[in-house]
């Protein structure tokens, strides 16, 4: 089982976040009780079960040299990560701050990358989408190269 699909969902009062039934099953059968971690990019939150995330944490560490794109990459990444525990109703809190920064309001869009899951302002995925959908076939060239084992263009 792996995160997939997307689904759309309204914030509580208090900022907090119903986990769709489908992630709901994908964490209990595959991660247990993990703790989530959420963390923000420019354009959404990404949320990681523990075991997810420290596998990320160890391939940032395994670096023997810290060039400062990777340390400007930690700072932004690592520095908002928060711990979130699942209720028994299977919310998890937003905390305000990664709102604030990633445009999240009320309504949120779910979206399923596999080990991890992504949390979307409507309004970014719509712009992020649109911005795919027309540049489609370079991005599935891209894709084909990288699979076929092929370092993909700059």
């Amino acid at each position: 089982m792996r995160f997939r699909g997307r689904s759309t969902h309204t914030l509580d009062a208090k900022g907090r976040l119903s986990i769709p039934a489908r992630f709901r099953e994908v964490l209990r059968q595959r991660y247990g009780n993990a703790t989530l971690i959420m963390t923000n990019t420019p354009e959404c939150l990404y949320v990681y079960p523990w075991p997810e995330w420290q596998e990320l944490e160890e391939k940032l560490l395994s670096s023997p040299i810290e060039p400062p794109e990777l340390r400007l990459y930690k700072r932004y990444f690592l520095g908002s990560a928060e711990e979130c525990q699942p209720d028994r109703q299977g919310r998890i809190l937003i905390p305000n701050h990664l709102r604030q920064e990633v445009g999240i309001e009320r309504e949120v869009v779910l979206v399923g990358m596999l080990n991890y899951f992504e949390i979307w302002s409507p309004k970014r995925l719509e712009a992020e989408f649109q911005r795919v959908r027309e540049n489609f076939a370079e991005l599935s060239a891209r894709v084909a190269n990288l699979f076929a084992g092929e370092k993909a263009p700059a």
